[in-house]
């Protein structure tokens, strides 16, 4: 079992997490319970699987929890897409979340593609 502490893609997952806590700390109070909750939501699911996958003894199940943190990526790139157009983000600051989004994409991508191996080596 490894730390995932460690993993580079934990890091960096946490630290988008950090920076999206301080940009919705400005979107409106009538967002709290809508946009503001989900941003966050999506954001820290991604650390939290790929932490869980960490924690799992199969393969499989490791796999599936990289593949739900890609999942909450995406979530999460579409709602920095809305808050954007919605003007609660500025172009500077959305462009910089975005491109983290994207980087922490790719990384699960590839790590999802070394497990394959694994998986399949064990069916």
């Amino acid at each position: 079992m490894e730390d995932f502490k460690n993993l580079k893609v934990w890091t960096k997952a946490h630290q988008l997490t950090l920076a999206i806590y301080l940009c919705t700390r400005r979107f409106p109070r009538d967002e709290i319970y809508g946009l503001t909750s989900q941003i966050r939501r999506a954001s820290a699911s991604i650390g939290a699987n790929i932490a869980e996958r960490c924690g799992r003894r199969s393969d499989p199940e490791m796999r599936r929890f990289v593949q739900i943190a890609r999942g909450s990526a995406s979530e999460l790139e579409s709602h920095l897409l809305l808050a954007r157009d919605l003007q609660l983000l500025g172009v500077d600051e959305f462009e910089d979340l975005e491109e983290r989004v994207f980087g922490i994409q790719r990384m699960l991508a590839s790590l999802v593609q070394r497990l394959q191996p694994l998986v399949l080596a064990r069916s």
